[in-house]
């Protein structure tokens, strides 16, 4: 007979939240495993590498259509698996059902939306309010994200992270001293690796959003070169042919969340590694359209979920302890 971990799967594939007490216990059993993990995950290929799904619920659909469910595909999910989409707390407690289930065959590492004050902003907490009429569903989840990993290595030649590089960080053995359980810090280097972008420069810049860096080819080579590894994957950045790969292919960034907030037209993409680590990048589109009213149940939750930027560089103009820029 089906677990009631099988039958919560079963449930949530079909967009159906599970109960209050149901989360409680399964974030429980999540931090369990989560705190055994490293900073830094060791994974086998083959894995199927995913970007941002953003609670796009029915695009991850889409994304296991195209990739095969778990366990019979092993994924890496890089982070940012709340906010903006409408299905945040189905897409998130998903996931973390997989991994309950099949700890070995899915792996997740944090994003920068994976923080209490991000998700507070963006939709998460919203979300998590008008679905169990309290706070504590996003309080629990919250307390999950802080034991997230912060990176992983498959097969010790594709570094994965969800932002980028730190001024502080030359090796990946520095990744593994950072106490990684804990609020996403301001700036520092756990900050960094969520936060920061590859971009057309040369050294390291300053970053637009406010937070993290730009780092540049000679970054990116001189990293991979002192850590042997051929590759570096990341998310964090809207790519509208699903990826984009920079600086002679030591870089890549996968981005998983087609029509990124139902409106902006882009395809979304998962890599493929094979146990050679040969690369192949599977392109998708978004799901079929829905009612209208699935995707926007509350007219006051879509306002701040689309419009929660404006909100956020409100919050950075007063906080004092922020250097000016926006996220």
């Amino acid at each position: 007979m089906p677990s009631d971990l099988d039958k919560q799967i079963e449930q949530l594939t079909r967009c159906e939240p599970i109960s209050e007490e149901q989360v409680k216990r399964l974030c429980f059993k999540a931090r369990e495993i989560l705190i055994e993990e490293a900073n830094v995950q060791i994974v086998d290929s083959p894995v199927t590498i995913c970007g941002d799904i953003h609670g796009q619920f029915f695009d991850l659909m889409e994304l296991f259509k195209v990739g095969g469910f778990c366990p019979e595909t092993n994924y890496l999910f890089m982070g940012d698996f709340v906010d903006r989409g409408f299905y945040s707390v189905e897409t998130f407690l998903l996931l973390l059902a997989l991994k309950v289930r099949y700890p070995e065959r899915i792996t997740l590492i944090r994003g920068n939306h994976e923080s209490r004050q991000i998700t507070q902003v963006y939709g998460f907490y919203d979300e998590c309010q008008r679905k169990y009429g309290s706070s504590n569903v996003w309080r629990w989840c919250c307390e999950v994200f802080d034991y997230l990993a912060l990176g992983a290595i498959v097969d010790g030649r594709v570094f994965c992270v969800h932002g980028g590089l730190s001024p502080n960080l030359q090796a990946i053995d520095q990744i593994r001293a950072i106490d990684r359980k804990q609020e996403v810090p301001h700036d520092g280097p756990m900050c960094d690796l969520l936060w920061s972008d590859p971009d057309d420069i040369s050294g390291w810049g300053l970053s637009p959003r406010g937070a993290g860096f730009l780092f540049g080819a000679d970054i990116t080579k001189a990293f991979a070169h002192h850590n042997s590894i051929d590759l570096i994957a990341r998310a964090h950045q809207l790519a509208m042919e699903g990826y984009k790969l920079m600086f002679d292919r030591t870089i890549v960034t996968v981005w998983s969340a087609p029509n990124y907030c139902y409106r902006c037209g882009n395809v979304a993409s998962i890599l493929e590694l094979d146990e050679h680590l040969s690369q192949e990048y599977k392109v998708f589109h978004h799901a079929p359209s829905v009612s209208y009213h699935t995707f926007f149940p509350c007219p006051g939750f879509c306002l701040k979920a689309i419009c929660g930027r404006f909100f956020f560089y409100m919050f950075i103009y007063v906080s004092p302890h922020r250097k000016t820029g926006v996220f």
